[in-house]
């Protein structure tokens, strides 16, 4: 398990908006950053940020679509995570 993954995944989801955001993407499937502004009332430069946290970490996918950045989560992502919790208990 790549420590640094965890480094990024955890932090990531210690955030209330970027944890907003992966419950939505849970419920709904994608996103783009105009639904985001809509969910949290955020400025666009703070949502475009939260998602490149989110990107960087390797929790979500994105998907570039003329100007709209479509966001999905990242399965594969999500599960080393969860299996590295896991092995905490």
């Amino acid at each position: 398990m790549d420590n640094k993954f965890i480094e990024k995944a955890s932090g990531a989801i210690a955030d209330k908006y970027r944890l907003q955001i992966l419950l939505a993407l849970s419920e709904k499937g994608s996103l783009n950053n105009s639904d985001i502004q809509e969910m949290t009332g955020l400025s666009q430069p703070c949502v475009s940020h939260h998602v490149k946290t989110l990107i960087d970490s390797g929790l979500v996918n994105s998907h570039k679509e003329g100007r709209n950045q479509n966001l999905s989560l990242n399965k594969e992502g999500l599960k080393d995570l969860s299996g590295f919790l896991t092995k905490l208990t």
